[in-house]
């Protein structure tokens, strides 16, 4: 028995790809809708601007004010009565005499000014000295002779002046040793004494007992008196 519909009339046949094309044509008109958006015309006007009208500023014109100068002051009053007072004193005139002399005046002569040279105070120390200071009773040997003699007097007259007691008095115990720097002039005196000690008052007690020095025959250098620094160290142990 042979069918009565055709095959090719069924309309089931393509149903799914009808409804695939109708899902697809409803998601594109959601999204259309979803994304489209409105504007209000009235808030995008922004009116006309018209450029040919320029704004003109009016400037007002000021005038400078002009002060009138002040008035002049007013000429003092004049006196009533005027007197006139005679005067009497008479005024000594002064001479100014002329300071130009004549080829008749004679011209004194001046006599020559001597000039003294100073003389300078040259230093030279003791070791290089030609001639070095005599101490009273180092008179005699040579120039070597002369410095160990005076090294050994000065130790011998430190000795006997020095006052070394002073050191256990002011609590001081062991060696003690002081340091005396002084020079010789050339006269022959002790002149620039000074000292270092481990206390004040032995730098006053060396310092008094090198004044006390005698005068000695002072140093030459060249044939000429010179000023000779010299050094003495003090030492005694504090018993």
């Amino acid at each position: 028995m042979e069918p009565k519909k055709n095959p090719k009339a069924d309309v089931g046949r393509n149903s799914g790809l009808y409804f695939t094309i109708g899902l697809a044509l409803m998601l594109f008109l959601t999204l259309y809708a979803i994304n489209h958006k409105t504007y209000d015309k009235s808030n995008i006007d922004i009116g006309q601007l018209n450029l040919d009208e320029e704004l003109e500023e009016e400037v007002p014109i000021t005038e400078q004010l002009q002060t009138p100068p002040p008035p002049p002051p007013p000429p003092p009053a004049a006196p009533e009565v005027i007197e006139v007072v005679e005067d009497e004193e008479e005024v000594e005139e002064t001479v100014i005499q002329s300071t130009e002399t004549s080829q008749e005046e004679e011209i004194a002569e001046v006599e020559d000014v001597e000039v003294e040279e100073e003389e300078e105070d040259i230093e030279v120390p003791f070791a290089v000295i030609e001639n070095v200071p005599v101490f009273p009773g180092c008179e005699g040997g040579s120039n070597e002779d002369k410095k160990a003699c005076m090294n050994k007097k000065m130790q011998e007259f430190v000795q006997k002046k020095f006052n070394t007691e002073l050191a256990s008095e002011l609590g001081l115990s062991g060696i003690q040793k002081i340091n005396v720097f002084f020079k010789i002039d050339k006269n022959g005196n002790i002149v620039d004494i000074k000292s270092r000690a481990p206390h004040p008052r032995l730098e006053k007690e060396a310092e008094r007992v090198v004044s006390l020095l005698p005068k000695m025959v002072p140093g030459k250098q060249r044939g000429k008196a010179v000023r000779v620094p010299y050094y003495l160290p003090i030492k005694f142990q504090v018993q």
